[in-house]
């Protein structure tokens, strides 16, 4: 086969010997495929061109060794500032994608990797969508996360295609699924291993069987029952959201269920999610985020081997967290009977989100109990991650050292102590670096990667490298107590302990923190971190004056500490918290609670804790969850002054 580019830069055609068409994006001057408007005015060309000589059938494939389409071009986003240029650019996707649905010969979309947002309608308007079955395939409509909706016919033709149960699903949390899922719900027609992919397509797009439908029953629920439906996903949506923080949820029920998914017959509700400031704070997070995945990139490190010294929640799951993404793993602690736990709580974890068995022991066997830490000497990174206690610490590590290979990255997973004061013992105190996970490990994306004034640089590009490795956003800070995360969360929890003390109810302070769009309020988050780690920051910033809330030392004092003793603020015997009803919110509350906590950012940028103020928004949002609707403390400042 000859390519045929017509003087494309980013399409390539070619006719085999079938009279089959085979249309190759790879975008040029990019790693990953979007669909960009050059792009998209190019796929109008080859279907210009097919139109004039129709093949046999018409197969889309990606130039990309990353994927198939990773969506839309989201820097084109920040560039809607009008609403004629936001409804232009909805009706760009729709009526191209109606008329790739639309054309005569069959069309069949080969995924393999990534197929997200625009990516994956361009897929649905296609008559077959054959999967690649290996892991980094994934399919999804996550524009909910960018504070949108998917408008180029995914709201029409997902529940089309799987239902709307399931279509609504994957649709109001952005989440994906794998080629096995969606074979399993009727996305793909098939899933086929990477070998035969080229055949099976050929084959697939040539055999005339029909389009696949959902069964009757979710027929009907797309159909005469979308309005019950639709009732239900606003329930479960307002759970989760309050539609004035997050509108594009509520819109895209309303857009299926009203329009049959045609955003461009709700012209004025489009403009309002497109141009509003939590769309363009979500996509400004999306760009923090990208920056996150951006760091490590300089080092070549990369991990084979790991060894955590620690088996309890934090080190445990550490552990377990590497294993899940493929490293072999050596699991420290003074006894087999003190790794057993660690052992129950990945095999009960994991068991959830791995259905093959074959693959779920595969995950196990890399995590390898080592009482004794022989792992040690043949870890590419050795994670120190015990009690906080300054002497304990020093010792391991010293211990550590002697038996580590030299070009091995030394690592504490400490949340309070100074890397210079744990490093003094060290031959080569240079070589120790801070790599701080948050609880709980496998929900939390981000990871504090700390230097002292004397770490070596590279072993700082070697750690952010092994943390990007693991699939976590690696944020670089410098040693500070609390560093960046612990030290702007113990100021905002101390002072809603100080509003307990005056009175007002834990569930009441906790329910003034929603409304603002925090995921959980802060009693409910202290109670998470634990009663004893809250006094140690307290007795931290009483140091500077600041006295420990009374609600706090007397449940402390009575062995209250918090969901991991059962009871702390709030019973906790049930497995979640369980909360009497809030009183009324006093005015005001809400903004005193926070204040201390955009106050203690913006100190932290200033000391140079961390870089800049992007960054400092970047970690308190994916490190505590901060409202990202907002785009991050110091963002929300700035527009509270604007």
């Amino acid at each position: 086969m000859n390519p045929d580019t017509h003087g494309w830069r980013h399409w390539r055609l070619e006719v085999d010997a079938q009279g089959l068409a085979w249309a190759t994006l790879d975008k040029a001057g990019e790693t990953t495929n979007s669909l960009s408007s050059a792009v998209m005015a190019e796929l109008a060309q080859l279907l210009d061109e097919l139109d004039r000589q129709p093949p046999q059938g018409l197969v889309f494939r990606s130039g990309k060794a990353a994927g198939f389409i990773a969506g839309a071009d989201i820097q084109e986003f920040t560039q809607l500032d009008t609403p004629a240029k936001g409804i232009e650019l909805v009706a760009r996707g729709w009526h191209l994608f109606n008329r790739l649905e639309a054309v005569r010969y069959p069309t069949l979309a080969l995924v393999r990797g990534h197929c997200l947002g625009g990516g994956l309608e361009l897929a649905l308007a296609c008559r077959y969508l054959l999967a690649v079955d290996e892991s980094p395939t994934r399919m999804g409509l996550p524009e909910v996360m960018l504070g949108i909706v998917p408008g180029w016919g995914g709201m029409l033709r997902l529940p089309e295609r799987i239902g709307p149960q399931a279509a609504l699903d994957m649709m109001l949390t952005g989440k994906t699924i794998d080629a096995k899922k969606a074979k399993r719900l009727g996305l793909a027609d098939d899933c086929v291993p990477p070998r035969v992919m080229d055949a099976a397509a050929a084959l697939l797009v040539l055999s005339g069987q029909p389009r696949r439908r959902p069964p009757f029953l979710q027929r009907l629920l797309n159909g005469p029952f979308r309005r019950v439906v639709a009732s239900g996903a606003r329930k479960q949506v307002a759970r989760r959201a309050r539609r004035e923080h997050y509108p594009a949820p509520y819109a895209i029920i309303d857009i299926w269920a009203r329009h049959q998914g045609n955003a461009l017959a709700a012209p004025q509700l489009i403009d309002s999610i497109v141009r509003s400031p939590t769309a363009r704070n979500l996509v400004r997070v999306f760009f923090l985020q990208e920056r996150l995945k951006s760091f490590g990139k300089a080092s070549s490190f990369t991990a084979r081997r790991v060894h955590v010294v620690g088996a309890g929640v934090m080190g445990g799951d550490i552990a377990a967290w590497c294993a899940l993404r493929g490293l072999t793993v050596t699991l420290q602690d003074q006894s087999i009977e003190r790794i057993g736990p660690a052992l129950q709580r990945a095999y009960a974890a994991w068991g959830q989100r791995i259905r093959d068995a074959r693959e779920l022991r595969q995950v196990m066997d890399r995590l390898i109990p080592d009482p004794e830490g022989h792992g040690a000497s043949q870890a590419d990174v050795v994670i120190e991650a015990i009690f906080e206690d300054l002497e304990a610490k020093r010792v391991l590590l010293a211990g550590l050292e002697a038996r580590m290979r030299p070009e091995a990255v030394l690592a504490s997973n400490t949340s309070s102590l100074r890397i210079e004061d744990l490093a003094g013992v060290l031959a080569r105190p240079e070589r120790l670096v801070g790599i701080h996970f948050f609880n709980p490990v496998a929900k939390m994306p981000l990871v504090e990667v700390v230097a002292a004034g004397g770490t070596d640089a590279d072993t700082v590009q070697r750690a952010t490298a092994f943390v990007r490795q693991i699939d976590r956003l690696p944020l670089p800070v410098k040693s500070a107590p609390g560093f960046l995360v612990n030290a702007v969360l113990g100021p905002y929890m101390l002072e809603a302990m100080r509003a307990v003390d005056e009175g007002i109810t834990p569930a009441t302070v906790d329910e003034a923190m929603l409304a603002f769009g925090m995921p959980m309020g802060p009693i409910e988050l202290v109670d998470m971190v634990g009663l004893d780690v809250a006094m140690a920051a307290g007795r931290s910033l009483a140091g500077s004056g600041a006295e420990l809330p009374r609600c706090l030392l007397e449940r402390f004092n009575a062995g209250h500490l918090g969901r991991k003793s059962g009871r702390g603020f709030y019973d906790h015997s049930a497995g979640k918290p369980t909360k009497p009803p809030a009183g009324p919110v006093p005015a005001g509350l809400a903004e005193r609670l926070v204040r201390p906590l955009l106050e203690r950012t913006r100190e932290l940028v200033a000391d140079g804790v961390v870089a800049d103020a992007d960054l400092a928004d970047a970690g308190v949002i994916f490190g505590t969850g901060f409202a990202p609707f907002t785009g991050g403390p110091l963002n929300y400042l700035r527009s509270r002054h604007a």
